[in-house]
């Protein structure tokens, strides 16, 4: 599900409490993300970097391993990351994956084409 140019209180509440965990060292990696920070060389630094200057783009409420959201945001050398992360009601909140966006893909690195 795509989240509207607005964010609704409900969005900016979800990405404030990501950012506060993500600052406070209160996260934990899935095996995947792990896997995936190590194949694609993303830092933690850099994941710190794109949540605290991130947006949710997208909000997955149904996930089939639960509520989760794709939060879009870049680091502070500039690189693009997209950072998949459950909701988080819990802690610590679970980064369920993590990579760089590929370009053909998106529209400004925010909408899905079509």
């Amino acid at each position: 599900m795509l989240c509207e140019e607005q964010p609704d209180n409900a969005t900016v509440a979800v990405i404030d409490e990501v950012r506060q965990k993500i600052f406070t060292d209160q996260f934990e990696l899935s095996k995947h993300a792990v896997d995936q920070s190590i194949t694609r060389r993303i830092g933690l630094q850099e994941l710190r970097d794109a949540v605290a200057a991130g947006e949710v783009i997208e909000d997955y409420p149904n996930d089939k391993y639960g509520p989760s959201c794709l939060v879009f945001g870049t680091t502070s050398a500039g690189r693009p990351l997209y950072v998949q992360c459950a909701y988080p009601s819990r802690t610590p909140v679970r980064i369920i994956t993590l990579y760089e966006p590929t370009p053909d893909r998106w529209i400004a690195f925010k909408r899905r084409p079509g």
